[in-house]
């Protein structure tokens, strides 16, 4: 195996796993890192989204006790079955729009300049979030009905805009809802198994000619460090947002954003498509 591509695989697992679960777009992220590192083809974009299960997987160890809780009353516990069907509920919008609209949007705005701006955009609308007065209805997830997952699967489905953050749609929208900064946040987490799950089957389903025996070091590598940095990156956010808003994030994503426009524009990085 190539050890530049394995490298490579390493650096996009590590940003997968840091991006993944912060209101920062780990897709946005992706494009950007694969477009520095000549990893943007074909081959390359379903790696970025395959090596999601890794960080799928740190979820899940994180609420390892929760999800076993859920998983064994689904036969019989009503408070474990109407958790269940609000995840559902919550990942149809998103499945929907994506099938439908999916390849435009990748056709027309999965590229540097498209991210950037939804970086920046995305950032003024974290700070307007923040600067509303919150008023919290729900304190814990458990709490939601399937009207509240429902609204908050439409706030996920803005993150088929590359660049917006799936997390971060999520866990605005929860505050925009009247959910706590925490339960907003941990509804982001258990709800990104379902549709991070479901985009990589179907990705590898649909993608499988691009599978080799060769790419499984790749695969390996980018799994492994997604999983390990989405780990930490989870709990980490988890104390951070005790104490703290978002709006550090929202500054993060202006300037970030603001930093592409300017080398796109300067000539300083040529950025694909842009």
């Amino acid at each position: 195996m190539d050890p530049i591509l394995l490298l490579k695989a390493l650096i996009l697992g590590i940003v997968e796993g840091l991006t993944e679960f912060l209101p920062i777009s780990s897709t946005g992220h992706l494009i950007l890192a694969g477009d520095l590192l000549d990893f943007n083809d074909d081959r390359g974009k379903l790696f970025e989204i395959v090596i999601q299960s890794g960080a799928i997987l740190a979820v899940v160890w994180e609420y390892r006790e929760r999800v076993g809780t859920i998983a064994r009353g689904l036969t019989h516990d009503p408070a474990a079955q109407r958790f269940v069907l609000n995840l559902f509920v919550a990942f149809l919008p998103l499945a929907i729009l994506g099938l439908l609209f999916g390849k435009t949007i990748k056709e027309h705005l999965f590229n540097p300049i498209a991210v950037a701006t939804s970086f920046i955009v995305g950032g003024f609308i974290i700070l307007w979030a923040e600067k509303r007065k919150h008023s919290i209805r729900f304190e814990s997830v458990d709490q939601l009905g399937l009207i509240d997952a429902f609204k908050l699967g439409l706030a996920q489905a803005v993150a088929l805009i590359p660049g917006t953050s799936r997390s971060g749609s999520t866990i605005i929208g929860g505050l925009f809802f009247g959910l706590s900064r925490k339960a907003a946040t941990e509804f982001s987490f258990f709800l990104a198994i379902p549709t991070l799950g479901a985009a990589t089957v179907y990705q590898l389903y649909k993608e499988r000619h691009l599978l080799s025996v060769d790419d499984i070091g790749m695969w390996v590598v980018g799994f492994i460090s997604a999983f390990i940095s989405a780990f930490f990156c989870v709990r980490w956010l988890l104390r951070y947002i005790s104490s703290h808003d978002f709006t550090i994030f929202a500054w993060y994503r202006i300037a970030f954003g603001l930093i592409v426009l300017a080398t796109a524009y300067t000539g300083t990085v040529s950025w694909s498509n842009g």
